[in-house]
């Protein structure tokens, strides 16, 4: 009897087909997998529990921060004096930097706040004047103009809420920096012996977990390491840059109180993407209320300035520094801020980066995915 020929492209074709089948189940186990995390986390009220676990132990977390940071100058100087002699010239230098930099912006910025609140009032009177103006095109369209006075309305309750909360929120703040100030003043003692001990901190969190994984461990936190460390020094460099370039351009544009805004429009880039026109934005409505010509100069100075931004500072300071992919980065934006306010915008993008280099360690430790394009004649 004559042996039938084996169909090997039929075979092939099937093993194709199961391995698409097979991926596209593992991915729909992952979509379920982060439903039914998503539906006990809320259910838990986890996010709650975690907050409240952050504010206990900020302490320990401010310490922990200020010694990663240190880290490195303090490690470079103690190959030239004793170690705690290096800690020590280290958290010198870093707080006096933080003086001089209140030193010459709180004054200006304080500056900025009254000007800006003294001249409140004309500006609600330009942004009223601007209202009707707009509307004066409208005069023959009822639908159009019943809108005009609950516009004028909001912008006379706004202005007047801003008046009477601005005390409120200035006490409020200061408040909340004297009642923070115990965990602020525990954080950096903290940090510092953190800092004396950074390497046996490291030891300790290996000693947590087997002995085998050390080495996997240890190359897995200096990546994460050197990869946040790096965003987190690009990112301070250039947020010093928009904040120079805001400042002259804002003050060329004739904008009041420009140190303010460019302090805000610093503060906001953090967040990417979203974060520098959210910073803009405050800007440009207050140069309209001004001027029509202080309107365009602060919008062209908040264009001109996200372009060198994003054609020199961020290619030639962060360049591929997180290596995301856009959408990734808005989702990860969209996620952290429902869960977590502004903060969660802020260590978005580092966390998401962290997560991302996990799993390719993963992968490259296990070629898990490999394995799944292995099923091949």
């Amino acid at each position: 009897m004559k042996r039938e020929k084996i169909d090997k492209k039929a075979i092939n074709d099937f093993f194709h087909l199961s391995n698409r089948v097979l991926r596209i189940f593992l991915f729909l186990l992952i979509v379920l997998l982060i439903l039914v995390v998503t539906y006990i986390v809320k259910e838990w009220r986890i996010f709650s529990f975690i907050k409240t676990l952050l504010l206990v132990i900020s302490p320990v977390f401010i310490g922990f921060i200020i010694a990663w940071l240190l880290d490195p100058l303090a490690t470079r100087l103690s190959k030239k004096m004793p170690r705690v002699v290096a800690c020590i010239l280290a958290y010198v230098i870093f707080f006096s930097l933080i003086v001089l930099l209140f030193v010459v912006i709180v004054p200006s910025f304080s500056n900025g706040m009254s000007e800006i609140i003294n001249t409140l009032p004309k500006i609600v009177e330009n942004l009223q004047n601007m209202v009707n103006d707009f509307f004066a095109n409208f005069k023959d369209n009822s639908l159009v103009l019943n809108y005009k006075d609950d516009i004028l309305l909001r912008i006379e309750e706004i202005a007047k809420s801003f008046g009477e909360s601005f005390p409120q929120m200035v006490l409020s703040i200061g408040k909340s920096i004297i009642s923070g100030g115990t965990n602020l003043v525990l954080g950096i003692m903290i940090g510092f012996y953190l800092l004396f001990d950074f390497k046996k901190f490291q030891s300790h969190i290996l000693s947590l977990l087997p002995h085998s994984w050390h080495e996997n461990a240890v190359d897995l936190m200096q990546r994460i390491n050197g990869k946040l460390r790096s965003y987190v020094q690009g990112v301070l460099i250039v947020m010093l840059l928009v904040f120079v370039t805001q400042s002259i351009g804002l003050t060329l544009a004739g904008l009041k109180a420009p140190i303010v805004f460019a302090i805000f429009c610093a503060i906001t880039d953090i967040i990417p993407y979203i974060g520098p026109w959210i910073g803009g934005i405050p800007a440009v409505v207050v140069g309209f209320t001004v001027s029509p010509m202080t309107g365009v100069l602060t919008l062209i100075s908040i264009i001109v300035c996200q372009l060198l931004e994003n054609n020199f500072y961020q290619p030639l300071i962060m360049g591929k520094t997180m290596k995301l992919h856009p959408v990734t980065i808005m989702i990860g934006l969209l996620i952290f801020s429902y869960f977590f306010g502004m903060i969660g915008m802020i260590v978005a993008t580092p966390v998401i980066a962290s997560l991302k280099l996990i799993f390719e360690f993963i992968e490259e430790k296990t070629a898990i995915w490999k394995k799944l394009h292995s099923y091949d004649i």
